[in-house]
């Protein structure tokens, strides 16, 4: 026969939450040990030792939120099993409301990524207003051919200096900071890239070398700032996410761009453009801190699945290697290489196939833009999935060296299927 004894816990202005125990014989269930005695609400959700004699009340279940839980004790060849059931009855609104942490239904690092996809299409976008909008330019000031390669291409004259360093700076100031003062600065360029163009033609090169400058700190930025916002196994799946906003910037500059255009002019479509970024700057000063760790509007539990999933992984910034040390590594060479036959393909393709389908097949520009826009729509698509498949590699035992490998090789689907159309045209 089961003997029951009450327990009381007192709270000071709150109604006393009654607690019974009773000894139960079935072992196995936990350990307990509950003596007359007078507990306070602990803050932590359990209760918690506050006077009498050789109290133990603690464990899952236990607390505020009316949960129950069982726990138990031996002692003196009787088993004691403890039902702690708590309630509300008396307790004010208010008390209730600051002891118990509201859990958001939308994570912190789901806004985190979501606004960094947001400014990575924004930065591919910016990038694609020039590549469609060097038709009405070369048309307008009598560019040759060559000198539209010239202007295209300075872009990359500051990219290549800031990409460099982005990552170092991101280390340094904080991701939250580069990316901020990166989107301000090429928002600024685009809006002078118009002016620039009517002025000169050394200004609109210092104009375009400013504005590769200002997006050549995305990147490093990027990939320094999310994996201290996401455990190790979300990672790839975050980065996916990212970049398929930078590619779905590319679908939707082709096509908006030249609708934009027609109504506003040129001059008016760079400064749309430009003012989404400052948008995007206001709400990003507002919401994101650089480590979850600053973070004020991050719960508990969140914050402790990211902390957790940095285990064995090195996100806070050290001593940066030399270039000889980099370079005597194989694994930063092969991937150098892998990006610079990438990036070859990928910034031919950006900076002429607007260009392409109006001088060579005499479309107009708004249709030019709907054949540029196809590839970028398909790789977006494909750059999530690639995320995601590495993810869940990842989470079934493969290596992370192997499945970096894995998504490398994959870049040789672009290269084959360009050179399938090339010798179709040839034929």
């Amino acid at each position: 026969m089961a003997s029951v004894r009450p327990c009381v816990s007192v709270k000071p202005a709150v109604r006393p939450v009654r607690y019974r125990s009773t000894r139960a014989g079935p072992a196995g269930l936990g350990r307990l040990r509950v003596c007359s005695c007078s507990l306070a609400l602990g803050g932590d959700g359990g209760c918690t030792r506050s006077s009498g004699r050789s109290v133990d009340v603690s464990g899952a279940g236990l607390g505020l939120l009316g949960g129950d839980g069982l726990r138990i004790h031996r002692r003196g060849g009787r088993e004691v099993l403890a039902m702690c059931s708590a309630s509300f009855d008396g307790v004010r609104p208010a008390a209730v409301a600051s002891a118990v942490q509201p859990v958001p239904a939308f994570p912190e690092r789901a806004k985190v990524v979501s606004l960094v996809a947001a400014i990575m299409l924004l930065c591919n976008a910016d990038r694609v207003v020039m590549s469609v909008a060097v038709v009405p330019f070369a048309a307008q000031y009598g560019w040759s051919s060559s000198f539209v390669g010239i202007v295209q291409s300075s872009f990359l004259w500051g990219y290549v200096l800031s990409s460099m360093v982005g990552g170092a700076l991101a280390d340094k100031y904080g991701g939250k900071k580069v990316m901020a003062g990166a989107a301000a600065l090429w928002s600024l360029a685009t809006i002078l890239t118009p002016w620039a163009a009517s002025r000169s033609t050394i200004m609109l090169l210092a104009v375009r070398a400013l504005f590769g400058l200002a997006e050549g700190v995305a990147f490093p930025t990027m990939s320094t700032f999310l994996p201290k916002w996401f455990p190790t196994h979300e990672r790839a799946t975050a980065v996916a996410i990212s970049m398929g906003g930078f590619h779905l910037g590319n679908v939707i500059s082709f096509l908006a761009t030249p609708i934009i255009m027609s109504h506003i002019g040129l001059s008016g479509t760079f400064a749309f453009f430009a003012s989404l970024g400052y948008l995007w700057l206001s709400v990003w000063m507002m919401n994101v801190e650089s480590d979850p760790i600053d973070s004020h509007t991050i719960s508990k539990s969140e914050l402790q699945l990211i902390l957790d999933g940095r285990i064995g992984s090195k996100v806070q910034g050290s001593k940066f290697p030399s270039l000889r040390e980099l370079f005597s590594k194989t694994q930063f060479l092969a991937v150098t290489l892998a990006n610079v036959v990438n990036n070859w393909g990928y910034f031919v393709l950006l900076s002429w196939m607007p260009v392409y389908f109006n001088t060579v097949y005499n479309i107009n520009l708004k249709q030019a833009a709907w054949f540029s826009a196809i590839p970028w729509a398909v790789m977006a698509m494909s750059g999530y999935v690639a995320g995601a498949s590495a993810d869940f590699l990842i989470k079934s035992g493969f290596s992370i060296g192997l499945v970096r490998k894995i998504m490398q090789i994959s870049f040789c689907g672009s290269p084959l299927v360009l050179w399938g159309l090339a010798c179709h045209c040839c034929a």
